[in-house]
């Protein structure tokens, strides 16, 4: 089994690193999450200059045309800098449904924009009471002629203050929690009857409560068949997964190194804390939590590509349980041998932590993910 990358990958690995080490500083990370989105607009074209807004779509579509290793790639560096950015939301979600299920029309004209740095999505999908199942959608849309109107309210939309525009979960038949009867409509963010709360979640990152009240839309901006939404978005959310597992994997690894370093020049008792043993075998811990989420992140990118899809979602599952626990003991590692100063603003370690504590909750936490694991491994 090769595991080694492509020259183009490679080159990807390169240009993000170099971006995190030279161009992209915790400094200017804390002042970018304290803009009024977020993140800040001239890092997003400088995304889009660098060609990274294009990696994950196909190249008929104006992308890369690259896969769930481009993806890897990329994120794990993004993780590294702690790189506040609207990647997730508006590329991997919102973009890749567009891609899935939009019109030929409407795919060409949105997806060149967001390519070009033109144009901020965001998915909701989430709702109070889902609890992260996909299909429990409550929000409703009913038909008035040639158009659908949406009311109801989703949960936490991440990118919902920078987007222009909305792909939005509805149900359009059956009960509560069926699959079938979820639908994908694009709403225009600025459309009459939208309402914003926002909010500031603990890594800094913005997102919001949507409530949607007797919104218009015009039944082209159906994405996908209707009624068969759920299809489009659980094949988002599944190519998603890795690649925040991946963004998990650069953090932990930040926070291993920045512990190991730490550990050389801080002294107590006259010598280094790292020359400890047992200091040293809680680093070695971090070390070995950081390799077992990365093997993980191999065997779902080799597996994604095979036949047995039953296999591929219990190695999703798995995937997410193994980097919310081991992203959680790295995490409390590097705290604790980072001693009361790992909690400071100050000191980069605790931002980290909190977007590792983030990352463990999007599209469900190990708890959850154990659940559907469970589930699929008994006799079917």
């Amino acid at each position: 089994m090769n595991f080694n990358l492509t020259e183009e990958q490679q080159m990807l690995q390169d240009s993000a690193a170099r971006f995190v080490g030279q161009d992209y500083s915790f400094e200017r990370r804390q002042r970018d999450v304290q803009n009024d989105v977020g993140f800040d607009p001239e890092l997003w074209r400088q995304f889009a200059d660098l060609g990274w807004l294009s990696v994950p779509f196909a190249e008929e579509n104006g992308g890369f045309g690259g896969d769930a290793t481009d993806l890897f790639v990329l994120m794990e560096q993004l993780g590294k800098g702690l790189v506040a950015t609207p990647y997730l939301p508006s590329i991997l979600l919102f973009g890749r449904c567009l891609e899935a299920g939009a019109n030929p029309a409407l795919k060409a004209e949105l997806l060149e924009r967001l390519i070009a740095g033109e144009l901020q999505g965001a998915l909701a999908y989430m709702e109070r009471q889902s609890r992260h199942e996909l299909f429990d959608v409550q929000t409703n849309a009913h038909r008035d002629g040639d158009e659908f109107v949406i009311s109801g309210e989703k949960a936490l939309v991440m990118n919902a203050q920078a987007a222009n525009m909305f792909v939005v979960s509805v149900r359009t038949s059956g009960s509560a929690t069926d699959k079938n009867g979820v639908s994908l409509l694009l709403v225009d963010a600025k459309a009459p009857g939208i309402e914003l709360n926002s909010i500031q979640l603990m890594d800094g990152q913005k997102v919001a409560n949507v409530t949607f009240r007797d919104v218009r839309v015009s039944t082209d901006r159906l994405i996908g068949l209707e009624n068969q939404g759920a299809v489009v978005l659980e094949e988002v959310v599944n190519q998603a997964i890795p690649a925040i597992c991946a963004e998990a994997l650069g953090l932990m690894t930040h926070l291993t190194n920045t512990t190991i370093e730490y550990s050389k020049t801080r002294k107590q008792f006259g010598v280094a804390i790292g020359s400890f043993q047992v200091l040293q075998h809680r680093m070695v811990d971090m070390f070995t939590a950081c390799e077992e989420t990365r093997s993980l992140l191999y065997r779902v990118l080799c597996s994604a590509g095979e036949d047995d899809l039953l296999e591929h979602k219990k190695n999703l599952h798995a995937l997410k349980v193994i980097t919310g626990l081991r992203g959680k003991r790295v995490g409390n590692e590097s705290i604790q041998l980072h001693g009361g100063m790992g909690i400071t603003d100050e000191l980069d370690v605790g931002h980290y932590v909190k977007r590792l504590m983030v990352l463990h909750s999007v599209f469900g936490d190990a708890d959850y993910h154990q659940q559907q694991l469970a589930r699929l491994s008994l006799p079917q």
